[in-house]
């Protein structure tokens, strides 16, 4: 019985370690393509390369900032 306790237990603070790293993993992504994205659009060049690369990184600071 103890055994199996002991296992939820370990289960559970697995699980919630794993999911405060994730947390702060989108958050700090979030963070860095909202910069790449505006960094990025006062240098770019006028081309379709480079409006789908300001699209991406944009898609991308939107993702990871909605979680």
């Amino acid at each position: 019985m103890k055994t199996i306790i002991l296992t939820i237990l370990t289960l559970t603070l697995t699980t919630s370690i794993f999911a405060s790293s994730k947390v702060a993993k989108d958050e700090r992504l979030c963070k860095i393509f909202q910069e790449k994205a505006i960094n990025y659009k006062k240098t770019m060049r006028q081309d379709a390369y480079a409006i789908q690369t300001l699209k991406s990184y944009k898609q991308r600071a939107e993702t990871f900032c909605s979680k």
